[in-house]
């Protein structure tokens, strides 16, 4: 006998055919006052969010898993879903229940996903929310980036290197690509991102380059200059299907792309990002750069300046520019002052204005457009009055939007609540008919307050009082005591245990009056506000542009406020091939000293054509790695238009900043520590060029002494004969052998970290000076560290049997006759009076004995020998 299928619910039904339309994503599904999940989903959401995992009949025979929370909870519990990496596609009820029969007609409103959402929870304020979209080519590949919650649209194409440098300098919380390219998209991102892949037609050129001019209005893509990045051109028309997919149609916002001109910035290599910890620290705990460097007041000023960081300038005059403002705010710091002031009243405008433009902007918020928008005013004519052209020129592009800010000054209420439908948005004064149904509503009360009082005094029942439901409206309540006193004409509703319900013709007739009144109050008071905000969605092309302006002026600022709280200078920047640093210092690393520690300056000079290379000695911990970073981030700070931590610095302007620092194994995917040296040194050494800075600190440590050596010198030696790039180069190194270089060519120059021995221990001076040092004094660190004596004695043992001689072929040969760690005198086995002197002296711990006690035993070791 054929067995029966069990019969899916109606709701189930509906449900099953919405989450087939989204599959990959974690749908909450409108169930009256809630948001369910169900089967696989609910399992998710019940772990994820910590709320209860129930079961409910799906029909006849089976059962499916179910979990869900409160519809007003949806702002808490949403980003979590998103921040665990989900894409969670929200179903709302599209029909009135109440005005139904049968099921409730639902849809997906909107798909959020890592990349894509405006909810403030899911955002950081100082971060931007990038989607990223990938479109690989044969040797190029394209990239393009949107955040969808300021507008911002960029795209790039490049390498393999440069897509993935700009992957590591943007951070996209998504990253979507073509089905049919799984395996590139792998190999580039690594497990590192939230990822999606579309169809592969959503990546053809035709397709992506009419959907980018359908958008743009346009009939090319030459205005935005990137017509001719075909790869680009493709990633960045995936994004725009993407949005539709996820059903985010408004996107008036975003109004233009631009293109990653990779010419305009220096070139930092993702290993030199992630090794001068610009952005992010590789320590737990640590402070990168930006946490230093970034003062800004404004969410906008903070998301601009990770850009600056990550992108340094190198033309010379934009250079200037910024760093001639910076002067000019560390000057006028009283007009500094009050302009900051003002900026600290702007809140997120780039994020509240496409919150505008996409209709998803609440009273509360439209009150703090408007304050943003009185601060600017100000700001902009403070800006007008200085003698600075740069900040004449931004006061001339920021936008009074005078009429908005006076249309919302005159119609929203300053205390206006999150949501239309709780009443009180709308000012008096703006519709007769809002007045009346507000005085209306109002008075209502008061009126049915006198009427309790008036049918007290009636029927002298004391405890009758006037109340409301959603079930029966207004009604009379009276306790079971007085039911006697009850008037004929009055009509019972509801009998309770303790007390009757009763209704009267006036109190019907007036429900209708004041009930009537409040719906009508709420639907026009949320027609005014929809009629706001249409006013102010024309302006979102100028306050986005305010907000440029704004969060420039900010980034400005707060160079000027570090550059005076930690004493920088302003560098002179120039095309020459010069680097000069006088008593420069590491930005971090002075900021995290001890109370009463300061921080050991140091002088650099690297050039062409006299002292391209530096060779730096010194043990381990004396501050090389320091120096090396430093040098690096001063130049970088320079270049971002920001003073530096020196008391004089002239820097030729640089291109590309090559770093090889710290061991960053990569042990997980299967590399040692010196294959993923060699990859990162290999990539610098094929990527030269004449402005390039390299910082390369202990090369060959992970290999033998010799392999190690061997292959520093051949670096060096590569790096000042290369026929066409000089590049200025630190070498920090602990094999002091590589001193003999600077005899050999002359542009390389040996200095080392100087240390000072006092007594039998090593003072660490952290000073560079002329030279190069004799030894590494590693034992001494050791000794530091808290090694056992024993090993450090027999180190030194070692050591000063290898010193004897410098050469290294000797020094291999000597290593075979090193002193055997049980070298026993043969005398011992002669003498039997020595075979007691060895006795002794087996038995004594050299560790522990104090120098007393060993006076003594060596005495009686002497006296048995007389």
């Amino acid at each position: 006998m054929a067995k029966t299928k069990s019969k899916e619910t109606p709701l189930m039904k509906q449900y099953n055919a919405i989450k087939a339309k989204h599959p990959g994503a974690l749908l909450l599904f409108r169930v009256g006052d809630f948001y369910e999940t169900f089967g696989e989903d609910a399992i998710k959401a019940s772990k994820i969010l910590d709320i209860v995992l129930t079961k409910r009949a799906n029909g006849s025979a089976s059962h499916i898993e179910l979990a869900g929370f409160p519809h007003h909870s949806l702002d808490s519990y949403l980003p979590k879903l998103v921040r665990a990496g989900n894409r969670v596609a929200i179903c709302d009820q599209l029909e009135d229940p109440k005005e139904v029969k049968g099921i409730v007609k639902r849809g997906v409103t909107e798909l959020v996903t890592p990349g894509l959402s405006f909810n403030d929870n899911v955002l950081d304020k100082r971060r931007n929310n990038y989607l990223a979209s990938i479109k690989f080519g044969k040797t190029e590949h394209g990239l393009a980036f949107l955040d969808l919650s300021t507008g911002e649209f960029m795209t790039s194409q490049g390498s393999t290197s440069y897509i993935e440098k700009l992957l590591q300098s943007f951070a996209p919380s998504e990253v979507i690509y073509s089905k049919a390219q799984k395996s590139s998209a792998a190999e580039i991102l690594k497990d590192q991102f939230n990822t999606f892949h579309c169809e592969d037609w959503v990546y053809q050129y035709d397709y992506a380059y009419e959907k980018l001019t359908e958008h743009f209005q346009t009939s090319s893509l030459k205005g935005f200059g990137i017509e001719n990045l075909d790869e680009g051109i493709v990633a960045a028309g995936a994004i725009l299907y993407y949005l539709e997919e996820t059903e985010h149609k408004e996107v008036k916002h975003i109004a233009s792309i631009s293109r990653i001109a990779e010419e305009k910035f220096v070139w930092l290599d993702k290993f030199t990002i992630r090794n001068l910890e610009l952005v992010y620290s590789q320590q737990e705990g640590g402070v990168p750069l930006i946490q230093i460097l970034d003062q800004s007041v404004t969410p906008m000023g903070s998301r601009l300046m990770k850009k600056w960081m990550v992108l340094p300038l190198k033309e010379k005059e934009q250079i200037e520019e910024r760093l001639n403002v910076v002067e000019y705010f560390s000057k006028e710091s009283e007009m500094s002052e009050e302009i900051l002031g003002h900026l600290k009243h702007i809140g997120d405008l780039e994020r509240l204005i496409s919150k505008v433009a996409v209709g998803r902007i609440n009273p509360r918020e439209m009150n703090q457009l408007k304050r943003a928008l009185k601060s600017t005013l100000p700001i902009k004519e403070l800006l007008k009055k200085q003698k600075n052209p740069s900040l004449k020129k931004i006061a001339d592009q920021i936008n009074s939007c005078e009429f908005l800010l006076e249309k919302i000054e005159n119609e929203l209420l300053e205390d206006a609540p999150m949501l239309t439908h709780q009443g009180g948005v709308i000012k008096n004064g703006v519709d007769p008919d809002l007045d009346e149904y507000r005085r209306l509503a109002n008075s209502g009360k008061d009126y049915l307050l006198q009427m309790q009082q008036r049918e007290i005094q009636k029927t002298g029942i004391s405890s009758l009082k006037v109340a409301y439901n959603k079930v029966f409206g207004y009604y009379l309540e009276v306790s079971n005591t007085h039911k006697a006193k009850v008037p004929a004409e009055w009509i019972r509703k509801q009998t309770l245990v303790n007390a009757e319900r009763y209704i009267t013709e006036e109190l019907k007739v007036y429900e209708e009056k004041i009930l009537n009144a409040e719906e009508r109050l709420i639907s026009l008071e949320q027609k005014y506000f929809m009629l706001l905000v249409q006013d102010a969605a024309e302006y979102v092309a100028s306050i986005q542009q305010n907000a440029r302006m704004l969060a420039m002026v900010d980034c400005l600022l707060s160079f000027a406020q570090v550059a005076q709280a930690n004493n920088y200078c302003r560098p002179k920047c120039s095309d020459t091939d010069v680097i000069e640093i006088k008593d420069g210092r590491h930005p971090v690393i002075e900021r995290q000293l001890g109370i009463g520690e300061e921080y050991v300056p140091n002088d650099i000079y690297l050039d062409h054509s006299s002292q391209q290379i530096i060779i730096i000695t010194g043990p381990n911990m004396a501050g090389k790695s320091a120096l090396l970073r430093q040098t690096a981030l001063i130049v970088l700070m320079a270049q971002m238009g920001s003073f530096v931590p020196a008391s004089y610095a002239r820097i030729g302007l640089i291109d590309k900043v090559f770093t090889r620092v710290g061991a960053s194994d990569n042990l997980s995917k299967g590399e040692s520590t010196f294959m993923v040296e060699m990859t990162e040194t290999a990539s610098i050494l094929n990527n030269l060029s004449d402005r390039s800075l390299v910082l390369m600190d202990e090369i060959g440590r992970g290999t033998s002494t010799y392999d190690g050596i061997s292959i520093a010198w051949s670096i060096v030696e590569f790096l000042h004969n290369h026929p066409k790039f000089r590049a200025k180069t630190l070498f920090a190194t602990h094999y002091h052998e590589l001193n003999q270089l600077a005899e050999d060519f002359g542009r390389v120059k040996n200095f080392n970290v100087s240390v000072k021995e006092v007594g039998n221990k090593v003072v660490f001076m952290r000073k560079l000076k002329e030279g190069g040092s004799e030894h590494s004094f590693g034992i001494h660190v050791a000794q530091m560290a808290g090694m056992p004596n024993p090993v450090v004695l027999r180190a030194s043992e070692i050591m000063s049997h290898l010193e004897k001689d410098k050469s290294l072929h000797q020094q291999q040969e000597k290593l075979k006759d090193v002193p055997k760690n049980n070298y026993q005198l043969s005398l011992f086995e002669i003498d039997p009076k020595f075979k007691e002197i060895q006795e002794t002296i087996e038995k004594l711990d050299i560790n522990t004995i104090s120098p007393v006690e060993a006076l003594i035993k060596l005495n009686e070791i002497k006296k048995k020998l007389e």
